[in-house]
């Protein structure tokens, strides 16, 4: 463009030049004494010149004669005949071009951009929802630059910390295989198209793990209506924005995981899992009688190919080497840790295959994403299969105590709220579920039933209520925590109490029941004296009394089938609603 604007000028001046020199040249001629005789030269103008010019009409001899003789055709003219030379061309340096270039490449880039966002079927593929799509476009819309992962025809610095992240996915027990990875090979004559594809591909899949990450894979309650907890998805364009320009972008991807202890560990096993065992077998291992120490046995090679374990010389020897590794994996288990080889030793290890492992810790760090990212520097978490309550303090166990919940038919629901206040000496408005189902019936085989209950029945129009006013036989004890919520569910006394001493305590309606609740109130209520367990036992039998609590305090009624204990190893519980297997369903894990 730039030479031939040159070139444009430059024929211009040299035709000027010309003009000018011929028309001075014919004044010159023209303009000469009439002494000596000049050579005139015709000069043919450039465009033809009427005069008025009157002469006499030609006769027709003339007429005849004139056409008779021919005329010549012109000579031609040149700057030679006149014995003139070519004036020099004059050079006349131009200004350099703008530098339009970046321009033009950036104007390109956001055009083709623009055009994949308005492509609905092109949007469709990426996998993301309506309103996830509606975020990307707003976000690419109000960004400077038309691409967020590349710059200056190579990718940024964030878009590999990103890529490194969707990489390792499978480290935090998401799939990598779902976000896929633009062309990384892409250089700077890759055409705008290719970079644009690239740079939405890249968005695309950062958005689906951020999504993910925060316990967007499953829906929790389409396992469950009892399972409902509030989970917090972020907005499309708010992880764009924090990733795409975040000066770690791998670890600020990674930050939309749980940052809690309890799956942190749970990551830390499932990654010594992978790197002991990365491709073992499942192993069963025949029944037979104990082996100790010493002793031979043709079982012993597939126990010790079960643990990784290689000894060629003495194959058929239950050594040392084996019984300790026998022994860690009871204490792991819960068994008797003697490193003795006992058929309850047998039936465990003939268990879970390295796969089914992996699910069981994976589907339990899926249920940690359904808790908030901040559980409060103070909360309550109870653990339904564990069976336990414990007081969290900065991180630390303040109380703990056991728990009783709901049974298979009535189950403790999974979700998390702020409990406000207790209740003590509670009465208790028997739920239109347990009228239904326990109540009407009892009432209908026994006339005295509720009165050896000590229940009071309400007539309010055509509906029928049964309470239970305050006292030793309140169902609900002597205490209640309330936390509202829409399950009408909540932590309370029990005049059960014997029922504690059970290892499977699902006996409930879907409340817990707490074990030796006036001590959890006092470390409820905090320091200070004002509501000590002594002060609150106080109450019992002087009428309902509510004491509101100083500050919310947050509630997680949880699931997990394995925790980390204190001492790092790995705790079982029984899976007690198949919720453990709905969740590996759902992500399609082994079952």
């Amino acid at each position: 463009m730039r030479d031939l604007r040159k070139t444009a000028l430059w024929l211009g001046l040299i035709g000027s030049a010309s003009l000018l020199s011929l028309s001075a040249m014919a004044q010159t001629v023209t303009s000469g004494t009439t002494d000596a005789p000049q050579p005139v030269l015709a000069l043919s103008p450039a465009e033809p010149s009427f005069h008025d010019v009157s002469m006499p009409p030609a006769t027709e001899k003339e007429n005849t004669a004139l056409q008779a003789i021919p005329v010549p055709d012109p000579a031609p003219v040149t700057l030679d005949t006149a014995g003139l030379k070519p004036a020099p061309a004059i050079e006349i340096p131009l200004p350099d071009a703008a530098p339009v270039t970046a321009l033009m490449q950036q104007d390109v880039l956001r055009i083709m951009m623009e055009g994949l966002l308005a492509d609905d079927a092109a949007m469709r593929d990426l996998g993301l929802s309506k309103k996830e799509r509606e975020a990307l476009t707003s976000f690419y819309a109000q960004a400077e630059r038309p691409l967020a992962w590349a710059q200056d025809g190579a990718f940024t610095p964030a878009a590999m910390g990103a890529v490194a992240r969707l990489k390792a996915a499978d480290e935090d027990g998401l799939d990598s295989a779902a976000y896929p990875l633009p062309d990384l090979k892409l250089r700077k004559d890759a055409s705008p198209s290719q970079w644009a594809e690239a740079d939405l591909k890249l968005s695309a899949s950062v958005i689906r793990y951020a999504r993910d990450a925060r316990g967007g894979r499953i829906e929790p309650s389409s396992l469950s209506r009892l399972v409902t907890p509030k989970l917090a998805i972020p907005s499309a364009d708010d992880v764009l924005t924090k990733v795409a320009f975040a000066k770690d972008a791998n670890a600020a991807l990674a930050s939309y995981n749980p940052p809690h202890a309890g799956y942190r560990a749970l990551k830390e096993r499932l990654a010594e899992l992978r790197a002991n065992h990365p491709s073992q077998p499942s192993v069963r291992v025949p029944k037979g009688p104990a082996l100790r120490v010493g002793m031979k046995d043709p079982r012993v090679p597939l126990i010790r190919a079960r643990f990784n374990l290689k000894d060629d010389r003495n194959q058929n020897v239950y050594d040392e080497r084996l019984a300790s590794a026998v022994a860690a994996f009871q204490k792991e288990k819960g068994l008797p840790t003697n490193g003795i080889l006992t058929p309850q030793t047998v039936a465990a290890l003939s268990g879970p295959s390295l796969a089914q492992r992996e699910a069981g810790l994976i589907a339990n760090m899926e249920r940690w994403r359904w808790l908030p990212e901040d559980l409060g520097a103070r909360h309550i978490m109870v653990n339904v299969p564990e069976f336990r309550l414990q007081l969290m303090e900065g991180g630390k166990v303040a109380h703990e105590t056991r728990v009783i919940v709901g049974k298979e038919q009535s189950q403790t629901p999974i979700f998390s709220e702020d409990m406000k206040y207790l209740v003590v000496n509670p009465s208790w408005t028997i739920p239109p579920s347990i009228m239904k189902k326990e109540i009407l019936p009892a009432l209908a085989n026994d006339p005295y039933y509720a009165a050896r209950k000590g229940y009071k029945i309400i007539r309010r129009g055509d509906r029928i209520m049964v309470q239970q006013p305050p006292g030793e036989r309140n169902a609900l004890g002597f205490v209640k925590f309330m936390f509202p919520n829409q399950h009408a569910v909540y932590l309370h006394d029990t005049p059960n109490r014997n029922l504690f001493s059970a290892s499977k305590r699902a006996f409930s309606h879907g409340c817990v029941r707490v074990d030796k609740p006036f001590a959890l109130a006092e470390e409820i209520m905090g320091e200070g004296g004002k509501w000590t367990e002594e002060k609150l036992r106080g109450l019992i039998g002087k009428g309902e009394r509510t004491v509101f609590l100083p500050k919310p305090l947050p509630v997680h009624l949880a699931y997990f089938t394995l925790a980390a204990d204190e001492k790092g190893g790995l705790k079982s519980f029984p899976d007690l609603y198949g919720l453990d297997q709905k969740v590996r369903a759902a992500l399609s894990l082994a079952p």
